[in-house]
């Protein structure tokens, strides 16, 4: 096609060449013949449904003439989102985010169709068309960065949404740029982006910002807490979060947990761990709220069971294994724990991991999402995981098994791009080097060139180069 044609040339040297009569066409495609002579005539605008029966009546691809639309009936008219709106539905339903980034270039021009656009990019968001949606929510914060809205602030949660991912460089990166704009959003907003951010701290092993985020969350949540079962009128009261209001106080002690496991302190751990044992200040009464209390006196139990195991109270595996072997979904942080306790105390673990062989073997295809835990949350501990029983296998003079597992973990490390879990891996390689083979030493330097040319991409990269 040259630049220069438009749909209703298009249209009218495809029946010309094909010998057909306009009726003939319109029966084909179901569409008046009328119509189809008014719009071959320039008489008549052509609606999307229009647009996508006369391509697959001209035996074209969906979104063929699509770039062709934009100019005739988008760029060269006055705006109409009447007509725009659908547009946009159908590109994202094909992917065709070049002509929504087209389409965008020229409404921008127009700030008073920002709103629309976000409540579009939400819809789109909620549907899961993620990249579509991206791209609209990008373009309302570029309009609208010298505003400090509570809207650029949710396009910014968003984008921070859809971002987080495998690579956690890029994850770092979505983390830190989103946190100036938590202030920004609504009150509800804010317990949820919170939450979203420390767990995406976690996963990236930041426990500064995780406790700082955990303790603002708290903070926030306890206030509208007091709002909603105090003397506050109903009226008064705005948007609620997604969840009931006692699950961000919950969680924020879980995370507070999670942090003192990290930096070594378990009695501390376990402080935290007594304060959503117990519930009995918990108002809400509803369903779903009675189901998340029970959810979080297991989250207590085993909890319990961890932080004493990490401080070296070896008899409450057996408790700490029966109580895993019930709640699957927490097997693999359950054993990734076993397994750092069994390094660092030298204490023998065969019989568990022979009793969750199988789940063992499942990982690989399951580690994705794990439980309550987010993807990046469970794809890091998959990781670390993988290093942990490759470093008791070795430390075993199993070494076959054990050079498997490394080499495992250092593959999906790359992956991730998690650098801590690869160092961890390279120290471990070269520790048992001698009892690689030689199979494993080409694997590992093939891995190894991997991380450089991740790293090398980013400019910034910490091995040494082979």
């Amino acid at each position: 096609m040259k630049e220069t044609t438009t749909i209703r040339a298009e249209l009218e040297q495809y029946i010309r060449r094909e010998g057909i009569t306009i009726s003939k066409f319109g029966e084909n495609t179901g569409i008046n013949a009328g119509t189809i002579s008014a719009i071959i005539n320039g008489n008549r605008p052509i609606a999307m449904l229009l647009l996508d029966r006369i391509e697959a009546g001209m035996g074209l691809e969906e979104g063929s003439l699509y770039e062709l639309y934009i100019d005739e009936f988008i760029r060269n008219t006055a705006p109409n989102w009447r007509r725009v709106r659908p547009f946009l539905y159908r590109c994202a339903e094909l992917n065709k985010l070049d002509c929504i980034k087209q389409v965008l270039e020229f409404m921008m021009d127009y700030l008073i169709y920002a709103p629309t656009l976000f409540e579009t990019a939400e819809e789109l968001f909620r549907e899961g068309k993620f990249e579509a949606a991206a791209i609209i929510y990008r373009n309302v914060s570029e309009s609208e960065k010298y505003q400090h809205s509570e809207r650029l602030a949710l396009c910014q949660y968003r984008l921070f949404t859809i971002a987080v991912g495998d690579d956690q460089d890029e994850n770092l990166w979505a983390a830190t740029h989103f946190e100036s704009f938590v202030d920004r959003l609504g009150e509800a907003d804010q317990l949820d982006a919170l939450r979203d951010l420390a767990n995406a701290y976690a996963s990236l092993r930041r426990w500064d910002k995780v406790e700082c985020l955990a303790e603002k969350m708290r903070e926030k949540a306890k206030v509208q807490y007091e709002q909603k079962y105090g003397n506050t009128k109903r009226s008064e009261r705005g948007k609620e979060p997604k969840g009931p209001l006692f699950m961000y106080i919950v969680y924020s002690y879980v995370l507070h947990a999670g942090v003192w496991d990290e930096r070594g302190d378990y009695q501390k751990a376990l402080e935290y761990v007594s304060l959503y044992s117990d519930l009995s200040w918990v108002q809400e009464d509803t369903e779903e709220a009675r189901h998340l209390k029970e959810q979080c006196r297991n989250w207590a139990e085993g909890n319990g069971y961890l932080y004493q195991l990490m401080s070296g109270s070896l008899d409450v595996i057996p408790q700490y294994v029966d109580y895993l072997a019930k709640n699957k979904g927490e097997i693999l942080v359950g054993l990734h724990k076993i397994m750092v306790a069994a390094n660092r105390y030298d204490f023998n673990v065969d019989q568990v991991l022979q009793r969750f062989e199988k789940q063992i073997e499942a990982f690989a295809d399951q580690h994705v999402k794990v439980g309550t835990y987010t993807e990046q949350m469970s794809a890091d501990l998959y990781a670390r995981f993988l290093a942990e029983i490759a470093c008791y296998d070795l430390n075993k003079d199993r070494y076959s098994k054990g050079m498997k597992f490394l080499l495992e973990s250092l593959s999906y490390s790359v992956v991730l791009n998690g650098n801590p879990v690869t160092i961890r891996c390279v120290g471990l390689f070269e520790k048992y080097r001698h009892a690689a083979s030689s199979e494993d030493k080409a694997e590992y330097k093939k891995l190894l060139r991997e991380v450089e040319y991740i790293h090398d991409k980013k400019d910034h990269f910490f091995l040494a180069r082979i």
